[in-house]
């Protein structure tokens, strides 16, 4: 591709309120642009670079078994009804209604359109297992779109599900993808990805991994213990809780604490420690309805959720302990309505739609102070059982930076990343409700099981930029650089011309991808564009580089450049590039399924 006729142009600089360095560096080379929040173009260096990395993703999946199709991105609500997710997911799921005043959905996953085709497409056992995959748009109404292509409203995606007789075959395919992640992420030039255990979220199932790129810009935070390996997104990461002392239950008894409304305050009162003290974090939240008012059904409560004093709540944990629809921080006013006083706040004495959620910690610890519901007053000596009785008890607390490992005790590392994929376990959580059955061997109607797994093709992309780049610009690894050579004509003249397009030639005649710049501009922009574009390879002709032999030859990731005679320059690519592929292999990774750490009997995420 000539430069002169490339559409899409360099920028100096980034608009001021660019976050991360993907975003900035993908801007400036001409790769993205953006439209609205949360929306981009791809212009035709970012979608041949997105074309390589789905190049990637295929070759992978289907190495793995993996059949490729296209599925629609508007829905029909009736499947997101069945599966009873219409009621489940909020404003992030785009909503609207056709001209006939239809329900519909854009599509944001697909679980639901492939169990309805594994109803009317498998009968028998004799047809699985099978594992189909697409990749294509979606959307996403996030609230908060942010850093990018990183967190995006419309995105590219690779989801694949996995279709199987009974879990033991589920078991074998969610081990593959989990393989074959590894050598996805690593073959598009990202090394430092952990996989974690998550939370399975809205997708349900049994089992979750999701696939972190290490970086402080990441939204998630993981708790990593480098003992053992054991990883955790902090949203479902135990730890290991320190035993409460044994005691008997002493009499219950009101003191009077003034301006004691935080834990510190009331600990540094009373003279005991956090860890002798029960907080209290309130919450509105929408849950569903047991009473039998029909499907989809929700009431409103207020949330009471309870913590040892020196811990904290976790929202996730708590979600999925009560199955909310939706949590949110309580008004000062909605604690009141209810009997409980903000700051000295207890389950006891409070009246109305509440919900009290305790910590099995804090149910297990005997004697602890806990609030009076009355301004400057707590409660010395409150006991779970004898002075109230919770609605649910779980584990509530956020695992904390140095919190002993669940798994062998030693100090957890808290560190931030970016999700560039994810596997779930959907066991038979939606061809149940669709009745998407096989006929097994017996000729016995069975569900068929199903595991669901995505990659975000521009995250992955912008990740990759991430780690890919110095001070003046992208370093792209060829496996997913638009181009291979970036040919730079330095002066003008129809000689300098006519030798630079028959470099350009040679090149292209035996298959070299080449961003040829041909532009009638100074050595210094073209140049300084090479190192922003970020190609693998960069090859420049002037009457420098003629003078001294043929053309300057350097790799991008690396400062040394030497002059190659012109009738060598194409053996000299060819060379590199298989050098470049060679180096390549060497760093993919296919890291195997660690049965030590995720046994098959691993406790499934309560809600699930």
């Amino acid at each position: 591709m000539r430069m002169t006729h490339h559409f899409g142009e360099t920028l100096r600089a980034a608009p001021g309120d660019v976050e991360v360095v993907s975003h900035r560096l993908l801007l400036r080379a001409g790769y993205v642009r953006q439209l609205g929040a949360g929306i981009f173009s791809y212009l035709p260096l970012g979608w041949r670079a997105l074309r390589k990395v789905e190049g990637i993703i295929r070759d992978e999946i289907d190495a793995i078994g993996g059949q490729e199709m296209s599925l629609p991105v508007v829905h029909p609500a009736e499947i997101w009804q069945e599966t009873g997710r219409w009621y489940e997911i909020g404003d992030e799921m785009a909503r609207f209604k056709d001209r006939a005043g239809r329900d519909m959905v854009l599509a944001m996953t697909h679980e639901e359109v492939v169990a309805n085709l594994v109803r009317h497409e498998i009968q028998s056992y004799r047809q699985l297992p099978m594992l189909v995959y697409h990749i294509q748009i979606k959307f996403r109404d996030e609230p908060r779109p942010r850093a990018g292509l990183i967190r995006v409203r419309e995105f590219t995606m690779k989801d694949s599900y996995t279709l199987d007789a009974d879990m033991a075959g589920l078991e074998r395919q969610y081990r593959n993808h989990y393989t074959a992640y590894f050598r996805i992420f690593s073959r598009a030039g990202l090394d430092e990805v952990v996989a974690v255990q998550s939370d399975v979220g809205m997708m349900g199932g049994k089992l979750a991994h999701e696939f972190m790129f290490l970086r402080p810009i990441g939204e998630d935070t993981l708790a990593l213990c480098d003992s053992c390996g054991a990883a955790s997104n902090l949203q479902v990461a135990g730890f290991r809780k320190p035993p409460p002392d044994a005691a008997a239950a002493l009499p219950r008894e009101k003191v009077a604490t003034p301006n004691a409304a935080t834990i510190a305050a009331l600990a540094d009162f009373l003279n005991v420690p956090a860890s002798r003290t029960a907080k209290v974090v309130f919450f509105a939240g929408v849950v569903p309805d047991s009473s039998g008012a029909g499907p989809g059904a929700t009431r409103d409560v207020l949330v009471m959720a309870l913590v040892r004093g020196d811990m904290d709540v976790n929202e996730t944990k708590l979600t999925n302990a009560i199955s909310a629809r939706t949590l949110r921080p309580a008004t000062t006013d909605e604690i009141r309505a209810v009997g409980a006083e903000p700051g000295y706040a207890s389950p006891i004495g409070v009246s109305g739609a509440v919900l009290v959620v305790a910590d099995d910690l804090v149910a297990a610890s005997p004697n602890l102070v806990s609030g009076a519901n009355e301004a400057g007053y707590h409660f010395l000596n409150v006991n779970v059982g004898r002075d109230f009785a919770p609605d649910v008890v779980a584990d509530l607390t956020s695992a904390y930076e140095g919190a002993p490992c669940e798994r062998c005790g030693s100090p957890l590392r808290l560190v931030r990343g970016v999700e560039v994929g994810n596997i779930f376990q959907l066991g038979t959580r939606y061809t149940e409700v669709l009745g998407a059955t096989y006929l097994d061997a017996e000729g016995i109607a069975r569900p068929v099981v199903m595991g669901s797994y995505g990659i975000g093709v521009g995250r992955l992309l912008a990740c990759v930029a991430e780690s890919n780049h110095d001070e003046r610009g992208l370093v792209l690894p060829l496996a997913v650089a638009p181009y291979a050579v970036h040919l730079v004509r330095l002066g003008r003249g129809d000689d300098l011309a006519a030798t630079t397009d028959g470099v350009y030639d040679a090149l292209r005649a035996v298959g070299i991808e080449v961003l040829y710049d041909d532009r009638d501009a100074s050595p210094g922009v073209k140049l300084a564009d090479a190192d922003l574009m970020g190609m693998p390879l960069r090859l420049a002709v002037g009457p420098r580089s003629l003078q001294a032999g043929g053309a300057e030859f350097k790799r991008r990731d690396q400062a040394d450049m030497r002059v190659v005679p012109l009738d060598e320059v194409v053996s000299a690519v060819q060379e590199t590039l298989a050098t470049l592929r060679a180096e390549a292999a060497t760093r993919v990774r296919a890291d195997p399924y660690p049965d030590d750490l995720y046994p098959d009997d691993a406790p499934t995420n309560p809600g699930a």
